[in-house]
């Protein structure tokens, strides 16, 4: 791969343009130019990213294509890198756009690597890694949250990221494996608590975190499912939000509500938490990953964690693939990317700090 093109320029495609830029030929593209008050490294181009011909010929002359728009934008997109042989990465949580690029990637002759985030993505490849350890395993247990270091009012988060995304992450049902059998479970359903750091968090399910990990492990393990970290209470109050007021039925609307109430914040924290147990031989043991993430400074500039966390896990993804540690064609499953290969990237190093 020599020339990438990134779309969507909001902080975090900015970023894995930053990135990517260290190696590659970036050209990045968005609707308006951004302003951060500092020279972005790469070519900026203005563009209607739903604009079909803009984008076929934008991709005629790249290699790969890396996606940071709202997941209902990705399917075309995917569509349109698939017909042209481009590499296509993403950061989807969606599961319906993230079957259609698997579809896709039957008959491709590219990659097709959607869900290349924080969960999913991330959080796939350090549960993995852990499993890989046990004889026979038992349970796989994954937990991400990216909140504000200092939430205050009582749903206690900020919209570091799409508010779209998280809404659909929200109401969507997850799967899961529970009593050993693959099945699908209410969103927003099974709080648990959690201390993490000396500090008392809530959990509850969230869609779409596991990518592909229940096919992967069904049949292998008791229970595997995937929970989203928030300060207590947040989860009761999106509950009433959603289902009681009925807001699931206008998402644009919720959207709005969220964005205003909850706008982004600069000190922000990426907590992931990972269990998995099982018997090494004869004997049961429990492996556990956990780290806190916080924002850092590159090329002179101050990221937030939600920022740079997603950010450097799809370049780490893009440099796999083109130095050969990653299949050059097909469907890329997170669960199957080697952590310590992972960590050895330019990008995925960032997750050794």
């Amino acid at each position: 791969m020599k020339k990438i093109v990134t779309l969507g320029l909001g902080k975090v495609g900015t970023l894995v343009g930053v990135l990517l830029s260290k190696k590659y030929e970036v050209t990045g593209v968005d609707i308006k130019k951004p302003h951060y008050g500092f020279k972005l490294p790469f070519k900026v181009v203005e563009g209607d990213v739903t604009d079909q011909g803009f984008i076929e010929k934008l991709m005629s002359n790249n290699d790969a294509v890396v996606s940071a728009l709202p997941y209902y934008l990705n399917k075309k997109i995917a569509k349109i890198a698939h017909d042209k042989g481009v590499h296509y990465f993403d950061l989807t949580e969606d599961v319906e756009t993230t079957n259609y690029i698997r579809d896709l990637s039957k008959t491709a002759t590219s990659v097709m690597a959607p869900q290349c985030g924080l969960a999913p993505g991330v959080i796939g490849i350090i549960g993995a890694d852990l499993a890989k350890e046990f004889t026979k395993l038992r349970d796989i247990e994954l937990r991400v949250g990216a909140l504000p270091k200092y939430p205050n009012g009582q749903l206690a988060y900020s919209f570091t990221w799409s508010p779209a995304g998280v809404i659909n992450e929200y109401i969507n049902d997850a799967e899961a494996i529970h009593n050993g059998e693959r099945k699908m479970v209410t969103s927003l359903d099974g709080i648990e608590y959690i201390n993490i750091g000396g500090k008392e968090f809530e959990a509850f399910t969230t869609s779409g975190g596991l990518g592909t990990m229940c096919e992967t492990y069904e049949g292998k393990v008791d229970t595997l499912n995937y929970k989203t970290i928030r300060y207590p209470g947040h989860g009761k109050l999106m509950k009433f939000l959603i289902q009681e007021l009925i807001l699931k039925e206008d998402k644009k609307l919720l959207s709005s509500i969220l964005e205003n109430a909850k706008p982004p914040v600069k000190e922000d924290v990426v907590y992931i938490y990972a269990v998995v147990e099982g018997w090494k031989d004869d004997k049961l043991f429990r492996n556990e990953y956990y780290k806190a993430f916080s924002p850092i400074v590159i090329d002179g500039n101050e990221w937030r964690a939600i920022s740079w966390t997603t950010a450097a896990s799809i370049a780490a993804v893009v440099e796999m693939v083109d130095n050969g540690s990653l299949p050059s064609k097909g469907f890329i499953k997170q669960e199957e990317i080697p952590y310590d290969t992972f960590l050895k990237t330019e990008n995925g190093a960032y997750y050794n700090q």
